[in-house]
């Protein structure tokens, strides 16, 4: 078992529900939270790239250095960084060699906040020297100098120009910028829950002095940024600010240089009034320069809070790129699932909104915010829904700006992962209350192997955390059963639009097509009013428009449903997935008496059975389900806590558990002729000291593994079919074990790879071979997950025909996400 490589495949990850959680940076990479962790994605591919481990609470803003705003000043700049704050106070720097895309973590800020960091911004102003400022809801706002190192791979200087106390009502958005003229001095735009923009300037070095404040908002401040300098006559005498509110209104501000003063402390003010003299506001002295600070405009459109404001990243005045100017354009996004971009018309100067893209969807909620990309040709929002929205300018004499696939995935804590039947994509099931279908999608036109993965279906849109789920095996539809906390499971069954669009996928005559039966009449799923059903949309009903009458009834609400299921011919959007992917449920199963918590079906698709949260023996029973007619054929007693991971042997004879009550059991299972079931407990042991979380079947021969918080792993094999004996223990890990997959590598059963995931979100994997146990490899932490690893899955690779030298495992976990690893045995 020499020679294991592992590589990493896909990345499924939402992206926390939370302001100035993401960054688009000059690197042409975007950052953003996932619980924990920092997840960078890839626009040009929409492949989630890697995910940063170091937090240890959850994420809450990301920013790049170098910018979009100041690329054009480091243009050949090898590494570029990232800053993340999370909700713990904690500051980490991380770095990214471009040529090679290796990240490190650079260093930890030194001074954390008390509380929570919630936006951070920054600055370069030179080739390698930065300025940037946190703050945090504990009313501190930090002032930092980085100096980045000469070499790709070397340390980072870090010293703390000022802190700034705010009091009880903490600034929420921050912009930093150098003020022009040539003076040499920063100036910070702070806003908050006082509904004022604080202007303080300062030194690079010195102290940061309150200069105005800017009185217009009547609610909250919620983003705020500043433009290059701006030109007039020639001379860059002015900048620019844009600032946004929870009052649905933008206002950009202006700050003029006035006059250079060597000797006088008293600001420079015109004569005479004038309509200008209504609209300045007050003057903000830097040194000797002051500057005019005015409203330049009011911005209104949007219909609910505007949570982002950003300017678009600088242009070349040629194609050289020697020289730069900052556009008049600012992209907004708002609660109201709309970003649009304002411009000032040409002929009056008035700014208006030139562009508005949006989300159609069901979802109550709109944006957090909006990103501009490097080239100002591309947008970013990010949703409610932890979902990304991408649109880009294709147009080339107009605009024409259209929806671009991207990264997607769960919101919340993934608890479960299926593989279907014959291994073409996996299910998974998470708090946020959906499931959701990924699969490679294959391209003819790209190179390579053309293959990339993404999330082609959501099949369940649920008004409960889903806890657990499996896949129906054996011949058929395809087939899963979910468990909720809600104390039912629900059948789903795949419709036509679903195995016809996972056939574009594979460029190829899928297997589940092949499978499905020939009467497979329905096209997709509605959603009911209140959430909780999905109605099945039938073939014959979408093609009938006319009634018996001959009347065209294709305008009447009976007649016309609101999901378009469609056959997908490149992977789908956000839009598409949330509404017209939904599968029809077609059971309900009533029995258990609290929220579901395990679910797993046999081999020969005829039998699931279920668990449920449990206290006591009698709610603590595993229930059996005849498939098709979905009856309650049996119910097994003998735990007394919640059993948290059921599964049955290769060959369905045998049917294993293991509960919290630190137990496991092994009961026989025969089918009868009649659909009855007969079950027999062959053995229960207490076999570990602390809750036992999973188990795993050796798939070719009676042994199985069981893995507990008591951080160890034990080899268990049953023998004449009437006892159970321990093989092995293997060496105590550091950490809880949560979750075990067995992946048997020659059918004699004497090798095989056990993958262990733990509470840390650490994976190992482990040679078993003989009644031995040797350590083959640990996951890259950069590889892993940073919170509990709940699922493991193994599956033969299906793009290699009958190679048992390449695997892939999938997983999953509490930090949102769900990975595939590739495996290859050397």
């Amino acid at each position: 078992m020499s020679g294991i490589e592992v590589e990493r495949v896909f990345i499924g990850a939402g992206c926390n529900r939370i302001v100035n959680n993401v960054s688009w940076g000059a690197s042409n990479l975007v950052a953003f939270g996932c619980q924990n962790a920092i997840a960078v994605f890839c626009p040009n591919t929409a492949q989630i790239l890697t995910t940063l481990p170091g937090h240890k609470s959850i994420v809450n803003c990301t920013h790049w250095l170098p910018t979009n705003k100041d690329a054009f000043k480091v243009q050949h700049k090898e590494e570029h960084f990232v800053l993340s704050g999370s909700a713990d106070g904690v500051i980490m720097v991380w770095g990214i060699s471009h040529k090679e895309r290796k990240w490190r973590c650079v260093m930890q800020v030194p001074q954390p906040h008390k509380n929570g960091v919630t936006c951070i911004t920054g600055i370069m102003v030179s080739q390698t020297v930065a300025m940037f400022a946190s703050t945090s809801s504990d009313g501190t706002i930090f002032v930092w100098e980085m100096v980045f190192p000469s070499s790709t791979g070397g340390d980072c200087k870090l010293s703390c120009v000022d802190s700034l106390v705010v009091g009880s009502r903490p600034m929420v958005a921050l912009s930093l910028a150098e003020l022009p003229g040539n003076t040499g001095h920063i100036v910070l735009a702070m806003g908050g829950l006082d509904n004022k923009v604080h202007l303080y300037c300062g030194e690079r070095t010195g102290k940061f002095i309150r200069a105005c404040e800017l009185k217009a908002h009547t609610d909250w401040i919620r983003s705020l940024d500043f433009s290059l300098p701006i030109c007039t006559d020639g001379e860059k005498d002015s900048l620019l600010l844009v600032s946004s509110s929870q009052d649905r209104s933008i206002r950009i501000w202006k700050l003029a240089l006035h006059v250079s003063q060597a000797n006088s402390t008293v600001p420079y003010r015109k004569e005479g009034l004038g309509l200008t003299s209504y609209i300045e506001g007050p003057v903000l002295v830097a040194g000797s320069s002051s500057y005019q600070v005015s409203l330049e405009s009011l911005l209104i459109g949007h219909e609910d809070w505007v949570y982002s404001v950003e300017w678009q990243p600088p242009l070349s005045t040629s194609g050289e790129g020697t020289d730069w100017y900052q556009p008049q354009s600012i992209l907004s996004a708002s609660m109201d699932k709309t970003m649009m971009i304002w411009r000032p018309e040409r002929t009056t100067g008035i700014w208006v909104n030139a562009v508005t893209v949006g989300e159609l969807s069901h979802c109550a909620l709109g944006f957090y915010g909006g990103r501009w990309g490097p080239r100002g040709d591309s947008i970013l929002a990010h949703g409610f829904g932890g979902s990304f929205h991408m649109w880009k300018n294709i147009g080339l004499n107009y605009e024409n700006w259209q929806p671009q696939i991207v990264p997607s995935g769960h919101y919340a804590a993934v608890t479960d992962i299926s593989w279907s039947k014959s291994g073409e994509y996996i299910l998974s099931v998470s708090h946020d209350q959906t499931a959701r279908i990924f699969s490679p999608w294959k391209y003819e036109e790209r190179p390579g192997d053309g293959v990339s993965w993404h999330e082609i279906a959501r099949p369940q849109v649920h008004g409960h955390d889903i806890n657990c789920v499996t896949i129906i095996q054996g011949k058929g539809n395809q087939r899963f059963v979910s468990g909720a906390d809600e104390k039912v499971s629900r059948v789903f069954e795949s419709p036509i639009s679903f195995l016809k669009t996972l056939n574009q996928a594979m460029l190829q005559k899928s297997s589940c097509l092949e499978d499905a039966r020939d009467d497979v009449q329905i096209l997709g799923a509605n959603m009911s009013a209140l959430g909780l059903s999905q109605k099945p949309i039938y073939v014959q009903t979408v093609n009938e428009t006319v009634d018996r009458s001959g009347h065209d009834v294709s305008d009447s609400l009976e007649t016309i449903p609101d999901a378009v299921p469609i056959v997908l011919t490149e992977p789908p959007i956000e839009e598409q997935l949330a509404w017209h992917t939904l599968w029809p449920e077609s059971h309900k199963l009533y029995g258990h008496g609290n929220e579901l918590f395990s679910l797993c079906c046999d081999h020969e698709g005829k039998l699931v059975a279920s668990s449920c949260k449990a206290q006591s023996p009698t709610v603590a029973e595993i229930w059996l389900w005849e498939v098709g007619s979905w009856k309650a054929v049996a119910r097994l007693q003998s735990h007394s806590l919640t059993v948290t991971q059921l599964e049955f042997s290769h060959d369905d004879a045998f049917l294993l558990a293991v509960s919290r009550d630190r137990q496991f059991s092994v009961f026989s299972i025969k089918k009868l002729e009649a659909g009855e079931v007969r079950y027999q407990l062959v053995a229960r042991h207490e076999a570990h000291k602390r809750i036992i979380w999973a188990c795993s079947w050796n798939p070719h021969r009676h042994e199985f593994a069981t893995g507990s918080r008591d951080k160890t792993v034990k080899i268990w094999a049953v023998e004449n079919g009437d006892s159970v004996r321990q093989l092995m223990v293997l060496p105590q890990f550091n950490c809880s074990i949560t979750a075990l997959s067995w992946a048997g590598c020659d059918r004699s059963g004497n090798d095989g790879l056990l993958a262990v995931g733990m509470d840390d979100g650490l994976i190992e994997l482990w040679s078993l071979s003989r009644g031995a146990a040797a350590p083959s490899i640990r996951f890259d932490p950069f590889f892993c997950h940073v919170s509990t690893v709940h699922r493991l899955a193994w599956r033969r690779n299906a793009m290699e025909s009958g190679d048992c030298r390449t695997l892939q495992l999938a997983s999953c976990g509490a930090d949102h996400s769900m990975r595939v690893f590739q495996v290859s045995i050397g």
